[in-house]
């Protein structure tokens, strides 16, 4: 998977649904629709378009009927690469071709993702680049299989086991999937290996495996295009055809058979993890593939067993007996088989024996006493918001569409999905329990921490797991500069010539409206019917800024406490009040806010915010939420002191910062601080701290102005004014030289870097002109110099990026990756030498790339409630005007290099930063030295 997955599309709905306008009697629609036009190509290509005109953009995506269930035992992992593979360059498009483009025409970025049964590529262009992403989509399946070469090979394979060192080998627990599917599948089953495949198995992948795997799976016949958006259908289905028409058909494509599988008995096995800090009992049973009839009660029954405060397992584990914070369970569905598992990550040196025993009991109790009818609505009305909430922006239904397709045989079947949600009863949920957990046989996993062995279940046997040693020198060399030579695929038309723009779209920038309540609420909001969901944040400024050095943590335990009861309600109750809505609401804290947030659809907008009211206004102060909570947070911490994300994130503010500043500590607290914090502390705050003068209230969705003020009143009339002052913190200063700071995780199969210093902050006038003149550095993804010389060139990471981030308060410039760890000082190296490069060596070019995407990717900027959301933050927060994007453009067109040149000398400092690594210094310490800087300094 590319790096840029980690983009959150945001997870509220785009959809035309017929029972929009339906009045506040009715509890649940009575029809949900997608409108789509499906046909077939002569060549077997499935395409499906659906018209959703609400902003200029198109979704792309082109869905391959194959995942690592395809693939050859000692061939694993070959999809996967394909992901990788087919963003590097087609015959027409040239190398690295499509992620240039991407940049050039303002694309959300050439994406991929694969699991067992399918692999997709995905991209959201502006409207007028949709012909160009026609294009290289046909140019990926018909004319690319010719520029894949052994150095082009060779490369990749260094960043997909990137990725999974970094996704796997140096995570708490990276090892136990790979552990219950050896176990849970048979010998040959397409489900007993990992998607991501083995290092082994990746290492010994052949050119000619590769193309035989690509010429196999990779067909007309074997995959479904999907278009959404802003899109003229006649016009659309002309370029398919004239671009995917000539694409030979390959071979028939067998369809995958059902393979469920039968346990003939309970496996118990364990595992010493090397960076867990809490020992873990996953216990997995077998159950039906994806769209069973059994799969929705199976849902349902996951859901009731493990989440909320009625749940049987969370009474037992985490109230009763306080044996872990979390219980989590959940229902795998896949095309030939799934899996139902259940996840318990226990408080430390909590034995796993009591863990299961406290399952059990969990278990006899929802025999006993099954799930109520007032319950299963409640979970059914928050899995059909969850549902439409899933259909996300034009690119998330076009992701379903092509979903059903391949695995239900119908995009219609998207029409029908929701109505098998709803259908689920009681009965249904208590059958499918005694049919696939009852006493049936399961793979029970234990992994502990390294030392911890009489943690583990009873009569658990060691499992198998090959860890990767750090050898020096180990990994191929490669010359990714050399080109491939083949003779090109012949087509009726020049391929090479990429189609013109379409009209440029308007940027359509939404209606904003503000309104300052007596109190002092400051509320802003935009009034968009195109659904009928609401998304709303409250947010109280102060957060961690207003704590103590020594008690560290008070703000969020009182934001983790807020939706834990009111006077009125307990948490249970409170739980089932927002859950019958089918809303959710929630409240966290930050470096400077504490904020209240939520969904609801809009036809319960009020009773969300009469409970929103409550939740302010009327705090429960219950001691046993409270005592739950500090311990959930203690686990917390302790857990991250293995994970080296987690280390690097929390070593470097310590740097950056320094002891006596606020922000130098993670907004949790530490386990001291969190441990001296009472719930006094907590009233304090709460009493002294939050004010409506602090407040600013956003809203998007389908409510108007006049309803957001009226929801607001009881708020905006009872809560009391008070004088905050928010102190000035003081500004860190650049390092006066760089310096090399070291943290040890022995064992550790990446080293973690966090390079930066302090920098500006959001409000400062080059901020933005900053994040501008970041994007070709390391900004800009696939488009960015980091990306493009240590993953493409070198392939020592998976990732990196950089840039500037801040608010209000404060600000930074962050580097950060995960890099192989035998290459940690090549890499360190070579980021210090692009840093000082950067400036001299910035072109017109650079320049060029950098206006294209950052003025043609306006037309994508508020499509989604949460873009929408966003948008107000911005306004309300750094005092940006409602038409702040358009000013932006302007900025970006009138910039030239000299202005570019300017910002890389004043906020570009490779020799004054702070270069902190975490890893193994027993192998990588000491070559540091010779970076330049003075000896490096061991932190631990």
């Amino acid at each position: 998977m590319k790096q840029i997955k980690k983009l959150l599309l945001s997870l509220f709905v785009l959809l035309l649904l017929s029972a929009c306008k339906q009045n506040d009697t009715n509890e649940t629609s009575t029809e949900f629709k997608v409108d789509f036009e499906k046909f077939t190509l002569d060549n077997g290509l499935q395409v499906i378009l659906h018209v959703d005109k609400s902003d200029p953009v198109a979704a792309v995506a082109l869905t391959a009927h194959v995942g690592s269930a395809r693939e050859k035992e000692g061939r694993t992992g070959f999809a996967h690469l394909f992901e990788h593979l087919l963003f590097l360059e087609s015959e027409n498009l040239g190398k690295g071709g499509l992620d240039q483009m991407s940049a050039r025409i303002g694309g959300s970025g050439a994406n991929g993702s694969t699991n067992r049964d399918r692999t997709n590529y995905f991209q959201t262009v502006p409207k007028d680049a949709l012909e160009k992403m026609i294009w290289a989509e046909a140019d990926k399946l018909g004319y690319f299989i010719n520029t894949v070469t052994e150095p082009v090979l060779a490369k990749e394979k260094q960043v997909v086991k990137n990725e999974k060192r970094q996704r796997v080998d140096n995570q708490p627990y990276g090892h136990n999937s790979y552990v219950i599917n050896k176990n849970l599948y048979p010998e040959g089953h397409p489900y007993s290996w990992e998607v991501i495949g083995s290092l082994e198995d990746l290492q010994n992948a052949t050119l000619d495996d590769v193309k035989e795997f690509f010429r196999r799976w990779y067909v007309p016949n074997n995959v479904t295009l999907t278009i959404a958006g802003d899109i003229d259908v006649a016009q659309t289905k002309s370029w398919v055809k004239k671009y995917f028409d000539e694409i030979p058909r390959g071979k028939a494509i067998p369809e995958m058979e059902k393979q469920p599988v039968s346990l003939k008995s309970s496996k118990r096995l364990f595992y010493e993890d090397n960076f867990a800090r809490a020992p873990r009992l996953t216990m997995t049973w077998s159950s039906v593939y994806q769209y069973h009839p059994d799969s929705y009660a199976l849902r349902v029954l996951a859901q009731y067993l493990t989440q909320g405060k009625k749940a049987p397992l969370y009474k037992i584990l985490v109230e009763d007996e306080q044996l872990t914070s979390n219980v989590r369970m959940r229902q795998n569905s896949s095309e030939i088989a799934g899996q139902l598992m259940l996840s318990v990550t226990a408080f430390n040196q909590k034995d796993l024996n009591s863990v299961a025993s406290a399952i059990q009991n969990g278990l006899k109790d929802f025999e006993l006493n099954g799930i109520s009818k007032n319950d299963l609505n409640r979970i059914k009305a928050g899995q059909e918001t969850n549902f439409y909430q899933g259909l996300s922006s034009v690119l998330g239904k076009g992701f379903q569409l092509a979903q059903y397709e391949i695995f239900a045989g119908d995009p219609g079947f998207i029409n029908e999905d929701v109505k098998n949600i709803l259908a689920v009863t009681s009965d249904d949920v208590m059958r499918v329990y005694n049919a696939y957990i009852k006493d049936k046989h399961y793979i029970a996993t234990s992994f502990i921490p390294k030392g911890q062995k009489h943690l583990v279940l009873d009569n658990s046997q060691l499992a198998s797991v090959v860890e990767e040693k750090i050898i020096e020198g180990a990994e191929e060399s490669f010359d990714p500069s050399i080109a491939a030579t083949y003779e090109k695929t012949p087509s009726s038309f020049d391929r090479s010539i990429e189609p013109p723009y379409g009209d440029s779209p308007e940027l359509n920038i939404p209606n904003v409206w503000k309104k300052e309540l007596n109190s002092g609420i400051k509320a802003f909001g935009i009034d968009n019917d195109e659904v009928p969901l609401v998304q709303f944040e409250m947010q109280i400024a102060g957060g961690q800024l207003l704590e103590n050095n020594n008690k560290v943590g008070v703000s969020n335990l009182l934001a983790s406490l807020m939706t834990k009861g009111t006077e009125r309600k307990t948490a249970e109750e409170l739980e089932n009040a927002i859950n019958s809505l089918g809303a959710n609401i929630f409240a966290y804290a930050s470096t400077d806010n504490i904020t209240i947030a939520g969904t609801t659809l809009s036809k319960h907008f009020n009773k969300t915010m009469d409970l929103v009211t409550e939740i302010l206004l009327e705090p429960r102060w219950d001691e046993k939420e409270f005592d739950l909570i500090k311990q959930s947070t203690i686990s917390g911490i302790q857990r991250s002191k293995a994970n080296p994300n987690s280390i690097a994130t929390n070593e470097f503010a310590k740097l950056l910062y320094g002891e006596n500043n606020i922000l130098a500590y993670d907004n949790r607290g530490t386990e001291d601080s969190v441990n001296s914090i009472s719930i006094i502390d907590l009233q304090d705050y709460y009493k002294n701290n939050l004010s409506p003068e602090l407040t600013n209230m956003h809203v998007v969705g389908a409510i108007s102005e006049n309803e957001v003020v009226k929801a607001l009143e009881k708020i905006n009339t009872q809560w009391k004014t008070k004088d905050v002052d928010i102190p000035e913190l003081p500004i860190p200063l650049y390092p006066e030289e760089s310096t090399v700071y070291f943290y040890d995780v022995p064992g550790a199969k990446q080293s973690v870097i966090r390079f930066g210093y302090p920098a500006l902050k959001a409000t400062h006038k080059d901020y933005y002109p900053a994040t501008v003149m970041n994007y070709r550095l390391g900004g800009g993804s696939f488009a960015s110099q980091l990306t493009q010389q240590l993953r493409e060139g070198k392939g020592y990471t998976y990732g990196i990026r950089s840039g500037f981030s801040g608010s209000e308060y404060q600000g930074e410039f962050t580097i950060s990756s995960g890099i192989r760890t035998n290459a940690t000082y090549e890499a360190t190296s070579l980021i210090k030498q692009i840093l000082e490069d950067y400036g001299k060596n910035y072109s017109k070019e650079d320049l060029n790339v950098t206006k294209g995407f950052t003025i043609k990717s306006t037309a994508r900027a508020f499509e989604t409630l949460g873009a929408k959301l966003n948008m107000l933050s911005n306004i309300s927060n750094y005092g940006l005007a409602d038409d702040y994007a358009k000013q932006r453009e302007a900025i970006v067109k009138n910039m030239t290099i000299e202005d570019i040149k300017v910002l890389i000398e004043e906020y570009v400092k490779p020799n004054q930063m702070i270069y902190l690594i975490v890893g193994d210094a027993a192998t990588q310490l000491e070559k540091l030295e010779n970076l330049g800087f003075s000896k490096p300094v061991l932190l631990n």
